[in-house]
Order: C-alpha cells, then structure tokens, then sequence
C-alpha cells in the first residue's frame, strides 16, 4: 500500500502561493504595489524642467511680515553707502549697506555709483531705481533721505574703510564711534559679509531693501516692459559670460579661439592685468570650475538637458560676447537687446541700464539659466524665487571640467551632463542673500 503524507505538499503550496502574491504586490506593474519602483528620467525622455524637485528657496516669513523693531527717535548721523563694479555688484554692495545703516540706528543718504569708464559707465542710482518707491516700502525699517541738513549739506562725507569689517560687532566697536564723531560717513560694505551676526531688524532692513523696495526707474521700467513684449514667447533667458574680460579675469587659457577673439582677449588682459594659468595651475584651476563656459560648451549643455533647438532664447549677456556661432549654429531663435531696441536708443546706454533690461527680462522669463553664479545671477534666482518663478538653473562648470578630463565624449558625455545638473535641479539651488530665504521641502 502506497501511503501519501499530505502535509509537505501542503506546505509547499501554502509557500508557492505566499511567493507568487508577494512577487505580484512588489511589481512595478501592479497598480497596489506596496513598493513601487521609480525613476528619475533620463536624457532625451524629458526636459529638466519636468524633473520632479525635492526642495526649493522661499522668502522667509519673518521678514516678510514687518520690520520687527520699531526705529529709534534719534538717529546716530547719516551714513552714504558708495559702490563699484557693475550694476548687480553696487546692488548687492547697497543692499548690505541698507542692514549696516540699520544696525548703527544711520539715517541713509542717496547712495553714489562708481563712474567707470570701462563700463561705459555715468548714470547714478536714481537714474536705474525708483527712489521714491525705494523710500516708500523702507519706511519703519530704516530711515531714507534724499536731501542732506543744511549743517553736513555742504561738507563730503568722511569714508570710514570697511574692508575687515563683517560682523555686528565689528561695526559697532569700528565704525560706529567714525559714526559718532563726524555725523556723516561713507562706507564699502566688505564684500564677504557675516550676516548672520546682524540682529533680526538689521537682517530684515536688508532683506526689505534688496527684495521689494528696489523697482526699476519709471522710464527705464518702460522700455523694460517693452522688450519683454517683444520677445516671443515662451522663452528662455540665457545669461552667457563669454567676454574679453570676464575670460581674462578668470586667468583661464582656450585653445581655438579665432584670431578676433584672441585679440579682444589679450586686450583685456592687459587692462585687469591678470595672466592666464599654464601648465598643472591651468589644469587644476579649470579642475574647480574657474573657467567661463564657452558659447559651444553652452549649446553642449542645453542639449544634454534636452532644450529643444527652436527654443525662444533671449541672451542677456555683455557687449563683446566671443565664439557666439557656437550657440547660435544649434539654437538659431536667439534674441538680443541690440537686436530688438532701436539701435540709436540701444547705442545711448550706459552699461548700468543695459544690465537692468537684462535684469528684468531674466526675473519674468519662463525660465533661466546662468553659465555662471555671479552676482547678477544670485539676484536674478533670488527674485524668481520671491515671485516663485523655480525654472531657474546654474551651469557646472566644475561638472563639465571633470567630466571631459575624465575623456566623456557623445551621448556618453551629455548623459553624464544630465545627471549632474538633474541632480542640482532637484535639490533646487540658488538664492542671494541665504539670510532672506528660508528652505522649503516639497
């Protein structure tokens, strides 16, 4: 007689029937799955703008909600902030100059631009920005005058450096009792400033300043308005750093260039007197991102995240832009401000007001991106963060160097160029004034 034992094979099914209803919960295809398996895209499924973000930049509330402190009765004197360089430099050199004035209890004057030749430079602060505006929406933050008592009206404000001064106290114990003595002062806010040592009101005088009381002057507003109209949309805002003297500031060497090129270059050279890397320093220096992305390294770039070649790009760039047939030979839609302004009007600006039309079309364009992260870049990301505008990206330069020292060439190359920057996208980088802005997890 043969004896069958039924309860291995009972176990045995019990075991098959549990694997088999595991295996089909877990499979991506099964609508309940309980761990369904997802994926970032990869290149030429998306763009990088469909790309999921795990964390963006938002003001923070605590400033947005008032000035905090009221403002003392008395005032200490009056403090004249004076800035250099290019428009977005003297912005963020006056922003910072607004939260000095706060923490010292100053009263602010007019500040003074720098007229610089090189910059095809003259027009002050009242010629780019609304000053009336400016001193409306900083009332209860810090006081704002355009005049001057007849006392100190007629005398130069005594300048008081500034230059290892980047904290509270440095402020106080240093520049507070110049302050004190003379009444009114005049100050070059340190560039690397601390911040983060101010107290709340002088934080949020300065976050005031840079992000809603800075309007573009009525007439220059206009023609603003009216070169963003004209542009097709939507769009995409480039702003390409590939002038004479941006490469000879950055010391960097490109092998290539056409001999046009190579003359404006060593012309600037010569005028920032700073020459190029060679040798290992050069290798090491393009190794940490030093180096401005050229025009076809660009076009390189936007391919690998899947930016369509008929994209609408408006290049908000410096006069003198080097090796431009690199970008436009792939993307032919580029739009200038040369290109779409009267050319006698263009021809009549100085560089501060070209560098605001730049500034207001990349803050309302449907997206941007920078090859670099100076300072009109962090401005541009941070007013699109405000008006929550997150089609907003930086080039790596340091990316790109590493990845073509490493011999990545073709689709191997612009896959790896789509990970690093799907990477940045996602973490969603970019804002000037980290103390305005507080983070916000999607």
């Amino acid at each position: 007689m043969v004896v069958f034992s039924v309860k291995p094979l009972f176990i045995i099914f019990v075991v098959s029937l549990t694997l088999l209803v595991v295996f089909t919960l877990l499979s991506p295809h099964y609508p309940f799955s309980l761990n369904p398996i997802s994926r970032e895209p990869s290149l030429g499924e998306v763009d990088i703008w469909s790309v999921r973000r795990l964390m963006e930049w938002r003001p923070c509330k605590w400033w947005l909600q008032g000035h905090l402190t009221a403002l003392p009765l008395e005032t200490n004197g009056y403090i004249r902030v004076d800035c250099y360089g290019g428009l977005n430099q003297m912005r963020r050199d006056f922003c910072d100059g607004v939260g000095v004035a706060r923490l010292l209890n100053a009263t602010l004057v007019l500040p003074k631009f720098e007229v610089a030749s090189y910059w095809n430079e003259s027009s002050g602060f009242a010629d780019v920005y609304d000053l009336d505006y400016f001193i409306q929406h900083m009332n209860g933050f810090v006081k704002v005058v355009k005049t001057l008592p007849p006392e100190i009206a007629t005398k130069e404000p005594v300048p008081v450096d500034c230059s290892k001064r980047k904290g509270q106290f440095d402020y106080v114990e240093s520049v507070l009792p110049s302050l004190l003595k003379h009444k009114y002062i005049s100050i070059t806010p340190a560039m690397s400033q601390r911040r983060d040592r101010y107290p709340l009101y002088a934080k949020a005088a300065l976050c005031q300043a840079c992000y809603k009381a800075l309007r573009l002057a009525k007439p220059l507003e206009t023609k603003a308005s009216k070169l963003l109209d004209a542009i097709p949309k939507p769009f995409l805002s480039l702003h390409l750093r590939f002038e004479p003297d941006m490469v000879a500031y950055s010391q960097c060497q490109y092998p290539g260039l056409s001999p046009a090129s190579i003359k404006a270059v060593e012309a600037a050279v010569a005028l920032v007197e700073r020459k190029p890397w060679t040798g290992e320093l050069a290798r090491v220096w393009r190794q940490r991102g030093k180096c401005p992305l050229t025009p076809n390294e660009t076009a390189l770039i936007l391919q690998s995240l899947s930016i369509p070649p008929t994209t609408n790009i408006y290049l908000a760039a410096g006069d003198g832009l080097m090796e431009i047939e690199g970008l436009t030979n792939i993307y032919t839609n580029i739009f200038t401000k040369s290109s779409l302004l009267n050319e006698e009007d263009f021809t009549s600006m100085h560089g501060n007001t070209k560098a605001a039309l730049d500034y207001y079309i990349s803050i309302n364009s449907d997206s941007y991106i920078a090859t670099y992260f100076g300072n009109m870049d962090k401005m541009v990301a941070a007013m699109r963060a405000f008006t929550g505008l997150y089609k907003t990206l930086f080039l790596s330069r340091r990316g790109f160097a590493e990845l073509t020292s490493q011999g990545l060439r073709g689709k191997e190359l612009m896959q790896a160029l789509w990970k690093v920057h799907r990477d940045e996208f996602v973490a969603g980088r970019g804002s000037a004034l980290p103390e305005c802005y507080c983070e916000f997890k999607l």
